[in-house]
């Protein structure tokens, strides 16, 4: 375990495992995907490299991506959510204190227990390790919705209508519906990660059939676009 908390905003981390994966491992091609926080992560990957993003990046997906904090943060305060809300900073809280006694001196815990809420926990302890001013800077910077309208590779964001945790509202904006590399797809119904089909073998686990559909199909897209490039435009 390493000296670093949990956070929302660590999308260098993930360009940092890109580039081993190119430079070290030499992969020709390659996808990166995501959930929740994880979806965040790699759009705002994504929407970073813009259109210096590497040729072999193929694609990002994202499963219900919690590409707007704020919103996110405060759809868990609604009532209705308490369950989550006690289930998300009772993992947080206990992260903690691993970190503490992995790391002595290091993360103090003093007022832990006084924190109820995912914005009092990100304020006291999130935003000051990490840099922030406080948790609403914390939400603005980490959030992927602010570069999606730079992103340049292909991406699939799979959500649900009927999201507790990621409003549906986040995806009705011009940098998702106007980004034309954006695939969405919104079921109504798959709650937060969710999406178990009543059907047997494949569809079964009916979010994953459709990411790796959806990457089989850039792969061929791709093998397409390389094999008709080789053969030369017509009339060459």
């Amino acid at each position: 375990m390493t000296p670093t908390l949990y956070a929302s905003g660590l999308s260098g981390d993930y360009r940092a495992i890109l580039e081993q994966l190119l430079e070290h491992d030499r992969l020709p091609a390659l996808f990166f995907v995501g959930y929740s926080m994880g979806g965040n992560l790699v759009l705002k990957m994504a929407g970073e490299l813009g259109a210096g993003a590497p040729p072999q990046l193929w694609g990002v997906c994202a499963i219900c991506p919690t590409m707007d904090l704020a919103a996110c943060v405060d759809a868990i305060a609604r009532p209705e959510n308490t369950l989550y809300q006690r289930h998300f900073v009772r993992g947080l809280k206990a992260r903690m204190r691993r970190k503490a006694r992995l790391f002595p001196g290091r993360f103090p815990l003093d007022g832990l227990e006084r924190l109820r809420t995912l914005r009092e926990f990100d304020d006291a302890i999130t935003a000051p390790h990490f840099g922030y001013r406080d948790a609403a800077d914390y939400y603005y910077r980490a959030s992927a919705c602010r570069v999606a309208q730079q992103i340049a590779v292909p991406a699939l964001i799979l959500t649900a209508k009927d999201d507790p945790v990621v409003p549906f509202s986040l995806f009705d904006g011009p940098d998702i519906r106007g980004n034309r590399r954006i695939t969405l797809l919104a079921p109504e119904r798959g709650g937060h990660c969710a999406f178990i089909s009543r059907s047997r073998g494949w569809e079964r686990f009916w979010a994953e059939a459709r990411v790796v559909e959806y990457c089989l199909g850039r792969v061929t897209f791709e093998r397409q676009t390389a094999l008709e490039t080789s053969r030369g435009a017509p009339g060459e």
